[in-house]
């Protein structure tokens, strides 16, 4: 079930409207083409020799078996890379291992040959003989100041720091009558996404070295390309078609570089096609956290919040100087908290690398801070959408860096939408919980809810940009009848080119069936950014509206065609600044998406089996674009943030070693473990910059579903679970110390 409600504004003829995304019947009709799909006459194929071993010095690499086999065109190592580095943030990686392996995933030779099975045959021939190196896989164990360093000449394990200071939080601690400690842990946790990484790489007729990829950042590979080959950028070309997921995981580079490296080295066409196995070991993860909580409250009212934050790195810093701080600025949630201490960090280890996942930073916290509200609603014995409400943000409230809030806030309305919708009833300024008797199975019903938020597009001073153009067809009037879009916005899955095309329908007064959004080509469609940071709806958004505006300025009786390009750029509407090193003092974000779910869960009290009935899910959307497509969003949210709550958790062996090698290990929710009845609510409060009052919701809408779920399994069966996943086993665990905490006479779990 779905519904939105809206203040009142002029009608829309294509924004708003649940129209067929652009691309659905290529997709149900099969036509749709992926990477893999791809070929070139006379190409040959790739294979990549990994290193399993995860901190070792290489000793010794022998090529010359793999090399003397009949139809292999050439092996690549670290001396055929011209600038051996790359990195999406900072160029800390190594394209082919030249010296040591930092984790079980680099990348060591690249065999190229005439057939698939030539490729497979010489890559298990090249030896390559290693001296193992100290092996750290716990973070708080790297921060040690004896612990071996991950990075020789580093003076720690310990990558950046952050702090946030607000009032005196110690003196509000010291002051109030009730204070709640705890701590939480989330895992390493798999992308898995539907596609494994393929690449098809060959020399174009401008002679630009060409590859054809899943990315989610074009331009920024071809940066990277550019930088490892020393060649200038317009050498280099990414095309992108259709994308099998991403969620972040095609943010960093995979094995864009290795193919176009091929192809530098060959000048022929190479194809490489990762297996499942090959894309779980060897890219990058979600962070895991330990967040340790200390909030104390006076007279029922949240007065101090002390949070320290502990990211694990893994072998390289990737997106990690980012996501960590997407983490600090939500880790109190959208609350009014007076007195606020955060102290932050990020830790190398040698685990997977750590990277952007669908929430960047915003999915770990919201895990502590709804358990921890839910702990002191209890205590105070208020329910816990009363105790939200009366500590949520309004227009103007104050973040603990300082600055006010963005416009556009209804988190307050998603709270009190989605408690309705799933059974609460205010009586005055009050709301009682609705009573859920035990199944008839004698499993325990619960029902859980939390309020999160996230932010919208780059933040901390960065200058989100996203340039368009539009070249619109005019008929002797001067009037619209068709229109092209360029923009390099990665369809990853979400309907990007749909709500664009719409924004652009919308501004010429077209149908959009009659805009037409080409492809991802770098040499072709402008720089759009990043499919990430649920940003293209806002960012990419205001520049398809702008440019737009401007090709309609230009129309004439007798004119056939305008064109017109416009770069948005975040830092000119809405400034943002980075946190000042010793207070955390700054404007972090440029808007939000908040989002509200509640869940109804029944939890076998014998076995601690969790079963999830039920979800309300109430987002903040600013404008609804496409009212469908955002219930589809929400339901793939659902399910990431089922798995996230309940069954996902990528494992290493106590050597460093993968144990979770592809999805008969790696459990993912099916259509079985979704719940049954699913509530879609749209509310709408437009933020003023944005296209339409449009703010975004890719990433949103997965992360409040853990802590409600875990909300909910304490509500059914009284027991706080603290770490994910919440299987079966950890939630057992969990009663029977309750169970023997309660025998012993020690007392029971609030």
């Amino acid at each position: 079930m779905s519904e939105t409600r809206s203040e009142a504004r002029p009608e829309t003829r294509s924004v708003g409207r649940s129209v067929s995304r652009v691309d659905a019947l290529e997709k149900v009709l099969g036509r749709a083409r992926y990477p893999a799909d791809f070929s070139k006459p006379g190409m040959c194929h790739a294979k990549v020799v990994w290193t399993g071993e995860p901190h070792a010095r290489i000793t010794g690499l022998d090529t010359s078996a793999a090399a003397a086999l009949p139809g292999v065109v050439a092996v690549l190592t670290s001396r055929d890379v011209p600038r051996n580095e790359f990195g999406l943030i900072e160029s800390d990686q190594q394209v082919l291992a030249a010296d040591v392996v930092r984790w079980t995933g680099e990348a060591v030779a690249v065999v190229i040959a005439q057939t698939e099975e030539l490729a497979e045959q010489a890559r298990d021939l090249v030896r390559v003989t290693y001296e193992p190196l100290p092996l750290v896989l716990d973070p708080i164990r790297a921060m040690a100041p004896d612990a071996p360093l991950i990075h020789a000449g580093q003076a720690s394990n310990v990558m950046a720091r952050w702090k946030v200071r607000h009032g005196d939080v110690e003196a509000a601690l010291a002051e109030a009558d009730l204070v709640i400690e705890a701590e939480y842990h989330v895992p390493l946790v798999e992308h898995a996404y539907l596609q494994p990484e393929a690449g098809l790489g060959y020399i174009d007729e401008e002679g630009r070295v060409t590859v054809v990829v899943a990315g989610q950042w074009p331009h920024d590979d071809v940066r990277q390309i550019a930088n490892a080959l020393a060649l200038p950028p317009e050498r280099v070309r990414e095309i992108v078609p259709y994308i099998g997921g991403a969620f972040g995981g095609r943010e960093d580079i995979s094995l864009q570089i290795m193919v176009a490296l091929a192809v530098f080295r060959t000048q022929v066409p190479v194809k490489m096609v990762w297996t499942r196995e090959e894309s779980m070991r060897c890219h990058g993860k979600r962070h895991p956290f330990t967040m340790r909580y200390r909030w104390g409250a006076k007279g029922g009212r949240l007065t101090a919040a002390k949070v320290e934050l502990i990211a694990d790195a893994g072998a390289y810093s990737s997106s990690s100087k980012a996501v960590v701080p997407g983490a600090v600025s939500v880790a109190t949630g959208p609350y009014e908290i007076p007195n606020v201490s955060i102290d932050a960090c990020v830790v190398h280890t040698n685990n997977p690398p750590t990277m952007a996942m669908r929430g960047f930073g915003t999915a770990q916290p919201p895990v502590a801070y709804e358990q921890h509200i839910d702990k002191f609603a209890r205590a105070l014995g208020e329910d816990p959408v009363s105790f939200r409400l009366r500590h949520l943000w309004d227009e103007g409230s104050i973040q603990p860096t300082g600055s006010p809030v963005p416009p556009g806030v209804g988190v307050k309305e998603t709270l009190r939408r989605a408690a309705s919708a799933a059974g609460w009833r205010q009586d005055g300024d009050r709301w009682v919980r609705p009573d859920l008797p035990p199944l008839p199975d004698g499993r325990r019903r619960g029902l859980g809810l939390a309020t999160a938020f996230k932010n919208i597009g780059y933040s901390f001073g960065f200058h989100d940009r996203s340039t368009a153009r539009v070249t619109v067809a005019l008929d002797e009037r001067g009037e619209p009848e068709r229109a092209e879009l360029f923009i390099a916005a990665a369809e990853v899955g979400m309907g990007v080119h749909t709500v664009l095309a719409q924004v652009a329908a919308e501004g010429l007064g077209l149908a959009v069936e009659r805009v037409k959004v080409h492809g991802v080509d770098t040499t072709r469609t402008p720089n759009a950014g990043s499919s990430s940071a649920s940003r293209h709806t806002f960012i990419s958004g205001n520049a398809v509206m702008e440019a737009c505006r401007l090709a309609m300025a230009q129309r004439a009786p007798g004119k056939r065609q305008v064109e017109a390009e416009y770069t948005f750029d975040s830092q000119r509407v809405r400034p943002t600044t980075d946190f000042d090193p010793e207070t955390g003092a700054c404007n972090p974000h440029i808007t939000y998406g908040y989002v509200t779910q509640a869940a109804e869960v029944a939890v076998d009290p014998v076995t601690g089996a969790v079963e999830v009935l039920r979800m309300v899910a109430a987002q903040d959307v600013g404008k609804a674009i496409n009212p469908l497509m955002i219930e589809g969003q929400v339901g793939g949210g659902l399910h990431m943030g089922l798995g996230y709550a309940i069954m996902e958790e990528f494992k290493l062996r106590e050597d460093g070693r993968v144990r979770t090698r592809n999805f008969s290990e790696y459990l993912v929710p099916t259509t079985l473990d979704m719940p049954a009845d699913l509530t879609c609510i749209n509310v709408e409060v437009p933020d003023p910059a944005g296209p339409y009052g449009a703010k975004g919701l890719g990433e949103h809408v997965m992360i409040p579903t853990a802590p409600a779920v875990l909300n909910a399994i304490r509500d059914a069966v009284g027991v706080d679970v603290g770490e994910l996943p919440a299987g079966p086993e950890r939630v057992w665990r969990a009663m029977e110390a309750a169970r023997a905490s309660a025998a012993s006479g020690k007392g029971v779990a609030r």
